[in-house]
């Protein structure tokens, strides 16, 4: 995985990345996700959603603080078990 979307980004979402993103791999389920998420397998590792973000939530995997380290897997998880994400992400900063 190349870029991690962590904390910050709960409950904000703002979508300045995803406009900038040249292989369409920010995504989330609008109505239902608490925070964006970046497809491991699709993230060609370009860093160019790093700077639009407006809350720094976006980090290289091998950057992110240790707080928020359980955000590697929930964005990976994400893409394959949405329910299961949702439920890691709660754990980690609830409602």
């Amino acid at each position: 995985m190349a870029y991690v979307i962590a904390e910050p980004c709960v409950d904000v979402m703002d979508t300045a990345c995803v406009s900038v993103c040249p292989v369409d791999c920010i995504h989330l389920e609008e109505g239902v996700d608490r925070k964006l998420f970046i497809d491991p397998n699709e993230c060609i590792d370009c860093g160019a959603c790093e700077p639009e973000c407006p809350v720094n939530a976006i980090f290289p995997e091998d950057s992110l603080p240790g707080e928020w380290a359980g955000y590697t897997a929930i964005d990976a998880i994400w893409f394959n078990d949405k329910a299961a994400a949702r439920a890691q992400l709660d754990a980690l900063k609830p409602a």
